[in-house]
């Protein structure tokens, strides 16, 4: 594969993620366009590029995710290469394909590899001839209870009956012993039946207390894959991942290797290009099943750069580029530990709801070991029109417990003041014992989180940072008294 040339490239995405890659990409002395919509006309990315371009008003439907204009915007100013970052367009196999036919590179997989990942049908179809360990269960849509009989005997309980049409938890029972299956299987077959207008279902065994692993994977045109370990992330709420770090309190060595070679053969299933992630359920017994691939950059990156010593993004480009990855399997280590919390703007009082206003104050913490992927300013709007992220507020440490401490302190020192944000909770997370000792699950939220346990930690800090401050005034008062000698 020739090498090809990137002196510009355009990132198709805001807020930290678009300053992410912009600062690699002037690292690397490429300079960077900037797309923008109306909502967004003062947000920091615009002012970080070199160039930046105003392409619709603030809903992403007519903003961020018009490929058709992101590619005429690119045409018009010579750019090179496209990166989508993650969300909008990352993941879409169309524009993936638009921007190869007007020679743009697009910094990611092939379209093919985008389509086969985001089906899970055809994603669990591809690495089948791998062997790669699936989620026990069986891959056509049945509404016979006695066949749900042999086959739940067959991969032993507790099992989970899922509507083959459905989603949102419609259709879904969890099945414990064999006496409740064929009452439970009626009524998924009803409820789905209802919902979707379809009653067949699927069964596969049910992972009970499942920790989300995933690993990060990176291949380039030359048949090299290498994965750069795993991430923990079963810290989620409404299945969307709060806090996450690497490495994982529960892989061994060993089990490590065997995740990572699964999922290298996942990338090599689908002929896969770039940086991707494979996700993994792990069971109570260390087993470790696929659950899918996201076909781009995540969000917890940074962990993994932390604790590797790479860039990722440079990697992306550099594999986007045509070059051979430099970096051998052989040459990577884990050197210390890496926390992520992913700073929104929601409300952990009232069920994580979307805070909107105003950054009144919003000052971010520094300091060694302290990394913060920021797109946002003191005094700026919170847009409705888009994901509540703020930020990245991410600590490396030499062990897990510095680590920890330290976003202890930077959540303290983040000082934000105008809207609610999730940094109560990730304190409420970091000072949990089921945390701190890592003996928890996917379940941790439900377990034990709620608005009351946030207040009322909230409520003992108070009292103690009170006692401090009498005992200091105290203190002050007797220091005045002493005689000057």
């Amino acid at each position: 594969m020739a090498k090809k040339n990137i002196k510009k490239v355009l990132v198709a995405n805001r807020g930290e993620i678009a300053i992410r890659v912009m600062r690699t990409a002037k690292k690397m002395g490429i300079k960077t366009v900037a797309v923008y919509s109306t909502a967004d006309r003062h947000a920091p990315h615009v002012k970080y590029a070199d160039e930046a371009v105003l392409i619709g008003e603030a809903p992403s439907n007519q903003s961020y995710l018009l490929g058709d204009k992101i590619i005429e915007v690119a045409k018009n100013l010579n750019v090179d290469a496209i990166h989508p970052g993650y969300g909008f367009l990352s993941e879409n196999a169309d524009f993936a394909e638009s921007c190869e036919a007007n020679a743009i590179i697009f910094i990611g997989p092939k379209s093919k590899a985008i389509k086969i990942m985001g089906s899970k049908l055809a994603a669990k179809d591809a690495v089948k001839a791998y062997n790669i360990p699936m989620v026990p269960g069986i891959d056509e849509a049945i509404t016979d209870v006695e066949k749900a009989k042999t086959i739940a005997k067959d991969i032993g309980f507790p099992i989970l009956i899922k509507a083959s049409a459905g989603g949102g938890g419609k259709g879904m029972r969890v099945v414990e012993q064999e006496k409740d299956l064929e009452s439970q299987m009626n009524r998924a077959i009803s409820e789905a039946t209802s919902a979707f207008g379809d009653g067949s279902v699927f069964i596969e065994k049910y992972v009970s207390s499942p920790r989300h692993i995933e690993i990060q994977v990176m291949a380039d045109a030359h048949g090299n894959v290498i994965h750069l370990f795993e991430r923990e992330c079963s810290i989620q709420r409404r299945h969307q991942k709060v806090v996450e770090e690497a490495p994982s309190t529960v892989l061994t060595q060993e089990l490590r290797e065997k995740m990572g070679q699964a999922a290298i053969k996942v990338a090599k299933a689908c002929d896969y290009l770039g940086a991707g992630t494979v996700e993994f359920l792990l069971d109570d017994d260390k087993n470790f099943y696929f659950l899918e691939m996201n076909t781009r950059l995540q969000v917890e990156h940074p962990v993994t750069e932390l604790i590797t010593g790479t860039d990722l993004v440079e990697l992306q480009i550099r594999v986007a580029r045509g070059e051979t990855l430099q970096i051998q399997q052989s040459d990577l280590k884990i050197k210390g530990h890496a926390l992520e919390l992913r700073v929104y703007a929601e409300d952990p009082l009232n069920d994580f709801l979307p805070s909107v206003g105003n950054l009144e104050t919003y000052k971010l913490p520094v300091g060694k070991g302290i990394r913060v992927d920021n797109g946002f300013e003191e005094g700026m709007e919170i847009p409705i029109y888009y994901d509540p992220m703020l930020s990245k507020l991410i600590t490396y440490g030499n062990t897990r417990e510095e680590a920890i401490q330290l976003m202890i302190k930077a959540i303290t020192d983040y000082k934000i003041e105008g809207i609610q944000t999730t940094l109560p909770f990730g304190s409420f997370v970091c000072e949990h014992e089921a945390f701190r000792s890592g003996n928890f699950d996917t379940h941790f939220v439900k377990k034990y989180y709620s608005p009351e346990a946030l207040k009322e930690k909230q409520k003992e800090e108070a009292q103690i940072a009170a006692l401090i401050a009498v005992k200091k005034y105290i203190e002050d008062q007797k220091t005045l008294r002493l005689p000057i000698k």
